[in-house]
Formats: structure tokens, C-alpha cells, sequence
């Protein structure tokens, strides 16, 4: 490591305030920036840590049934506290890392890193959620930006996400052993409106929605409509653990088994 100045302020205006000097970066869990710290692979001057802002902390669901999960709650709190609410979004955040990870992760950190195999993202992105900041409100059809990009503005936090809760769903994910990052994973949600598939994991480009699926399943939500169904491999990771081409079926296969368990 190396030397840099912290910062814990207990309010989100007081965090923006420390983030608006050079090079500073804020905290969440620290599961991703820390060990990016390690590697010198960035070198914040400064760290303002958002885990001691109480209101930016917890879920609960809004009068109009959304659950809103603050930006610096846990993957653990999230697993407990929304089961009853939104089960599939509880047994997503039950599924990523493990305990230590589940237990200083946050949903703020996730989504603000965008990995391309993180499992927020899907959930974000399936269930058509808001991602709400101290500057506005972002629509995650329009928060995602490719690989590692998003559109927050420099400075700015996500304090909470708004989930709609849909009539059915599903997260089904085929995790890599070591990491437990998603080689893929896929988030089925059908809604009165119609249905959204996420696919996390397989794309060079982040998360992305499923068009075509979405379309079979708003006309027959049944496993049986993906059949002849296939993504393209172009784009895809290939890598040690799967090739562009497992990773286009694997979300095929994924997708199926997320609409017979929703």
C-alpha cells in the first residue's frame, strides 16, 4: 500500500464535499478498490468511505411496492432484508462471495464498479431499477456504459437503488469456483408489461439485455420458448474458464432454468 488521506463523514453532502478534492475516491466495502490499491493499479490521494452515512444504509419498500436498497448497504443485509419483498433479489446478493464479501460489500460499490461478471448488475438491469444519486435518478436501461463504465458523473454517489418488484423472477448464475463471479449469469422478470432477461458475465461490454428472449417470453413465459433460441458469441469473454462460444450457450441454458424456477 501507500500513504493517502481518509475521510469518514456521516453525511452523504459532507461525503461530496471530500470527493470534490483532486483525487479523491470514495469507499464503499472496499472489495474491489482495496485490492486495486495493492496492485497500484490506482492511487487515490484520498479515500472518503461512505460506511458511516446511517441514511444511505438498509431496505425497506416504498408505498408504490419498490424495494429501495440504500447505496451502502451490504450484500448480507440485502440477502436478509428483502427476502420477503423481492426473493429473487435476496437470493442474488445470498449468492455473491462469500460471507466476508457478503458482509462488507455493498450494492453502491457494485454497481458503481460495473464489473462485467458482478451479479448487481443483472439485478439492476432485469428488473429495470433506478439508481438514484445526490444529483438525480438513472434509469438503468441508461446507467450501464460498457465494460467498467456507467453514467455517474465524477463525484457522485449512488444513495439508493429502486427494484420494481415483478410478478415472477429469477437469478440463475454459473459461478467461477475461485472468485465467485459470474461466468454467467442470467435475471429473468416478467412484469405486466412484458419481460426483461439480463445477461451478466458472458459480454466484453458488461451486462446487457436479451432482446429476443424477451420478446419469446412476453409471448409464452415457459422455458420451452428459448428453444432454437441462440446469442451470438461475438463479444463474448473467452478466457481460461470458457470460450465465447460456451459463454453464448451458457446463457441460453441459464436463461431457461431462471424461467422454470421463477
Amino acid at each position: 500500500m501507500y500513504n493517502f488521506e481518509f475521510e469518514r463523514p456521516s453525511t452523504v453532502e459532507d461525503a461530496v464535499r471530500a470527493l470534490a478534492g483532486d483525487e479523491a475516491q470514495a469507499l464503499g466495502g472496499g472489495q474491489t478498490l482495496i485490492p486495486t490499491l495493492k496492485q497500484r493499479l490506482a492511487m487515490p490521494s484520498k479515500l472518503v468511505s461512505l460506511t458511516g452515512i446511517d441514511s444511505i444504509r438498509g431496505v425497506c419498500v416504498a408505498d408504490d411496492g419498490a424495494v429501495c436498497v440504500g447505496g451502502a448497504t451490504t450484500h448480507a443485509t440485502v440477502a436478509r432484508e428483502a427476502a420477503a419483498a423481492y426473493p429473487a433479489l435476496a437470493a442474488l446478493a445470498g449468492q455473491i462471495g462469500d460471507p466476508a464479501v457478503r458482509n462488507r460489500g455493498t450494492i453502491g460499490g457494485s454497481l458503481a464498479n460495473n464489473d462485467p461478471s458482478a451479479c448487481y448488475p443483472a439485478a439492476a438491469l432485469g428488473s429495470g431499477a433506478t439508481i438514484v444519486t445526490n444529483a438525480r435518478e438513472i434509469a438503468a436501461d441508461d446507467y450501464f456504459q460498457g465494460m467498467f463504465e456507467t453514467a455517474l458523473e465524477e463525484g457522485e454517489i449512488i444513495t439508493e437503488v429502486r427494484f420494481p418488484v415483478p410478478q415472477a423472477a429469477s437469478y440463475q448464475k454459473f459461478d467461477q469456483p475461485a472468485s465467485r463471479f459470474a461466468l454467467v449469469g442470467v435475471f429473468v422478470a416478467r412484469f405486466a408489461e412484458g419481460v426483461r432477461v439480463a445477461v451478466t458475465g458472458a459480454s466484453a461490454e458488461g451486462v446487457f439485455r436479451w432482446h429476443e428472449a424477451e420478446a419469446a417470453l412476453a409471448k409464452n413465459f415457459a422455458a420451452d420458448a428459448l428453444k432454437g433460441l441462440s446469442l451470438s458469441a461475438d463479444g463474448m469473454i473467452g478466457d481460461m474458464h470458457g470460450t465465447p462460444e460456451y459463454r453464448a450457450h451458457l446463457a441460453g441454458v441459464l436463461a431457461a432454468r431462471a424461467v422454470a424456477a421463477a
